[in-house]
């Protein structure tokens, strides 16, 4: 009698530990792996050894630490997790419920807004987005010309600050853009439809508020160095979040599409001499590819799966927008721009690698070349040891919808491969499943 209700407490206990199965860290080698480390080329059959959420040992000669949990993944592939260089994940949950999005703050000039303390943890699209193996994103503010600063992320962790990759993160300036003229005929105030007068007047607020932050660094610095005799200047939030973008501390991430915004926001980072500047969304950069490349100045590309920008282009030129960049000589990485569909960022990778770019090159756009570019390839982008255990394990190439992510490290944890869209399916699947019998399906009515 005891054996039996002994048997059945385990099996309970079993059962449990099943349904509340979490991620967690520990020591694990994945073993007979072909290994596409980005960094330094591929691996067959090889093994990779994870202590904590650190990669302790890469190679075909590894010495497996005793304990070690082993993932054996022969016929697989691993790769480095994917960076998303431009989403509103986790800041954006029902787009027409109002109360669950969190992009953007009140007002057009926020710089002080930080996004990271907006993430939601527990937002749904997250674990869809990691099961395709997105295990970092940037998540970004919108609105008005300096909506925020952006943060980037892993795709786990109960709070917003254990989610942040490291301290990296990016001042947002939404570039005025120009638009076309159009034309009424009777009645209307023509000065408000005038787009070039709209232009120039935000074009003016931008030299202002730069101005104004210029000169607040100016006294804010003069009272740092010797502050003996002097009263302190009045702080202004708005004007000293500027101060790292001045610095060259923070990168500033441009937001412009159209070529001749484009040329424009060149002509403009060069006026103000900024050197840590990424350009973000660029569209229309094959336009211009070639100035791009002078100026010297990476693009966070995308999205790839997206329409041309006028009627006149050809169907794929958003296909080959980011190959025509990175085939001039500008450093892509490529963003996929979404919230719920962030996941797709895999499939954006493919279409730029079929339209010119190469897998090689697109797989690094979006593993090692955004990690440079947000100055954390130390620990993000590439299979190194030393590096953060962000990587997953594939049956195939990950840019083919027919890939499954099988196992999943972020920051060292073993994510489980579930989420809401997994369990749905798993839920309808047999929808039979615990009856005696099917239910009948009666004839519809004539």
């Amino acid at each position: 009698m005891m054996n039996a209700l002994l048997l059945v407490v385990l099996a309970l206990l079993t059962a449990f530990q099943q349904q509340d199965e979490r991620p967690r860290q520990g020591t694990y080698a994945i073993t007979n792996a072909k290994i596409e480390t980005v960094a330094n080329g591929t691996i067959e059959r090889g093994t990779i050894v994870i202590e904590g959420d650190r990669i302790v040992a890469v190679g075909t000669n590894v010495t497996i630490p005793a304990g070690a949990e082993i993932i054996d993944a022969a016929g697989m592939e691993v790769y480095p997790g994917m960076i998303d260089s431009g989403t509103s994940l986790g800041l954006s949950e029902v787009g027409s419920v109002a109360e669950t999005n969190d992009t953007n703050e009140i007002g057009d000039i926020t710089p002080h807004m930080n996004a990271l303390t907006a993430v939601n943890p527990n937002a749904v699209a997250i674990p869809v987005t990691r099961t395709n193996g997105i295990t970092t994103v940037i998540a970004e503010p919108s609105g008005g010309l300096f909506p925020g600063s952006a943060a980037v992320i892993n795709l786990i962790g109960y709070t917003p600050e254990q989610m942040q990759a490291g301290s990296a993160r990016l001042m947002v300036l939404e570039f005025p853009r120009k638009q076309q003229r159009r034309f009424f005929f009777g009645g209307g105030d023509g000065e408000r439809d005038d787009p070039d007068k709209r232009y120039n007047d935000a074009m003016a607020k931008l030299d202002e508020i730069w101005e104004r932050a210029t000169v607040y660094d100016r006294i804010a610095a003069a009272w740092d160095k010797d502050p003996t005799g002097k009263d302190r200047p009045a702080y202004v939030p708005e004007m000293d979040a500027l101060r790292p973008v001045l610095a060259g501390d923070l990168t500033l991430m441009v937001k412009v599409d159209a070529a001749d915004d484009i040329e424009a926001a060149i002509e403009w980072v060069q006026k103000q001499e900024l050197s840590n500047v990424v350009f973000s969304g660029v569209s229309e950069g094959w336009r211009v590819a070639d100035k791009l490349a002078e100026a010297g100045i990476p693009v966070f590309a995308g999205p790839v799966l997206a329409t041309p920008t006028r009627a006149s282009d050809r169907y794929d030129r958003a296909y080959d927008n980011a190959a025509i960049m990175h085939n001039a000589g500008v450093s892509v990485a490529l963003r996929s721009g979404e919230t719920e569909n962030v996941r797709n960022l895999p499939f954006n990778a493919g279409f730029a690698a079929a339209y010119g770019m190469g897998r090689e090159a697109a797989l690094e756009a979006v593993t090692l070349a955004p990690a440079r570019m947000l100055g954390i390839d130390a620990d993000y982008g590439s299979i190194e040891v030393g590096k953060k255990a962000n990587l997953f394990v594939s049956t195939g190439d990950p840019f083919e919808t027919q890939s499954q992510i099988v196992t999943l490290f972020i920051d060292g944890f073993n994510v489980p491969i579930t989420n809401r869209h997994i369990e749905l399916y798993e839920e309808f699947l047999n929808r039979d499943a615990g009856r005696k019998q099917p239910v009948e399906v009666l004839p519809a009515d004539n």
